[in-house]
């Protein structure tokens, strides 16, 4: 465990409690973390955040009791305060691109670590071009994505790795499946990231503009295409999300991966016609959300912080299957858990804010992705959390 810091009264706090998969982190961080730990409830209203303390003094009485602090999203003072006071700083306050860059900036000046659950392309890099150095200077970590945006992807992808050979080009392909439906938070966070399509695709450029590139290695993306995969049962169809960016970026930041390496993010549906109802919604969400009233009505369709029953999340589940090849080998993992949207969400982000305060880390710092700075550590936690990370076959092709 990492030395406690006595000029820093926290370990963690937590902003977003009184929110729905905020409410999750907190329930779960109560019932599993350490004894000793430190830790705090931030938001601005005083009255939830008590009855969320008094919800975690009787579901886990055995819990280290959080204090309470106030403070607003958009207070960059309150926040300067808060990031100052911790040595983690966990949030699930979004969309992260409307609210998120001022606590990221508070973390980044205090050199403390931060994560979110974001899966918001334009705030993700946004955040690198303006707080990266910064963080970098600070010893801050900063590490977005902590949830299933883009945990089982980012540490599915690198346990493959692991089990290929070592400085050979590797590819591998990731294959999604779930029957869970979209939380309220993922779909703000995307209709408003349809409407701001401009900004991500300035926020992207102007990253790439700066981003050195690994020295001596390549990273590629796998070609896009639709295509039949009998041995998952279904089509195979390129999945624009953030996951891929990001197993990409872990790649170009860690050696193991290989002098060249090619990634491809594909979902698996079981016909045609899905992929085609799919694309057409879509595409009618992007069309309505380009203009302020449709996108507004858009909104109205679902509240961020409503989720579904207990006994709905209890019937969800997620499949994340990835085949990789290189030097002679080839390999099948399968990264395996349950609720996505919101139990196992909720868990990872949680595991990822206790391994940034308790675990001994790679000393890096800056804008990180969480196999790049919690690597081994984190896929130890999220495995021992229910997580199924495991080899479905290898078989030798040279």
């Amino acid at each position: 465990m990492a030395p406690m810091e006595p000029s820093r009264p926290h370990d963690l706090v937590l902003f977003g409690a009184t929110g729905f998969t905020g409410g999750l982190t907190a329930e779960y961080l109560a019932a599993h973390a350490p004894a000793e730990m430190r830790w705090a409830l931030v938001g601005r209203n005083r009255a939830k955040l008590e009855a969320v303390k008094e919800q975690l003094a009787t579901a886990s009485p055995q819990a280290p009791s959080p204090d309470l602090i106030d403070a607003d999203a958009a207070d960059r003072e309150a926040l300067r305060g808060v990031a100052e006071s911790t040595r983690v700083v966990i949030t699930t306050v979004g969309p992260y691109a409307l609210h998120g860059e001022p606590l990221v900036a508070a973390c980044a000046a205090a050199g403390t670590d931060y994560c979110d659950l974001t899966g918001e392309p334009e705030f993700v890099d946004r955040m690198w071009v303006e707080h990266h150095a910064e963080a970098e200077r600070t010893g801050a970590r900063l590490v977005h994505c902590c949830g299933f945006d883009s945990i089982p992807h980012d540490l599915g992808a690198y346990f493959t790795v692991q089990q290929l050979p070592e400085a050979v080009p590797l590819t591998v392909n990731g294959y999604v499946r779930s029957n869970a439906s979209f939380s309220g938070g993922t779909f703000h966070s995307a209709i408003n990231g349809f409407g701001r399509a401009r900004q991500t695709l300035s926020a992207a450029k102007e990253r790439r503009a700066a981003e050195p590139r690994p020295s001596g290695r390549e990273i590629h993306s796998a070609p896009a295409r639709i295509r039949r995969e009998d041995r998952l049962g279904g089509w195979a169809v390129p999945l624009p999300t953030i996951d891929g960016a990001i197993i990409r970026r872990s790649a170009a930041a860690l050696d193991r991966y290989g002098p060249n390496f090619t990634y491809g993010h594909h979902m698996v549906a079981k016909h045609l016609s899905t992929v085609g109802a799919l694309a057409a919604g879509i595409g009618t969400g992007f069309t309505l959300a380009q203009l302020p009233p449709t996108r507004k009505l858009l909104l109205k369709m679902k509240a961020p912080g409503e989720g579904p029953s207990e006994e709905k999340r209890e019937k969800s589940w997620f499949k994340v299957v990835f085949v990789g090849e290189g030097g002679g080998t080839r390999v099948v993992t399968e990264v395996k858990g349950g609720d996505p949207g919101y139990s196992e969400t909720s868990k990872m982000l949680a595991e990822s804010g206790l391994c940034l305060a308790f675990d001994d880390l790679p000393a890096k710092s800056g804008q990180l992705t969480t196999a790049e700075a919690m690597g081994d550590a984190l896929l130890e936690r999220v495995q021992k959390a229910g997580i199924s990370f495991r080899v479905v076959e290898t078989t030798e092709t040279g």
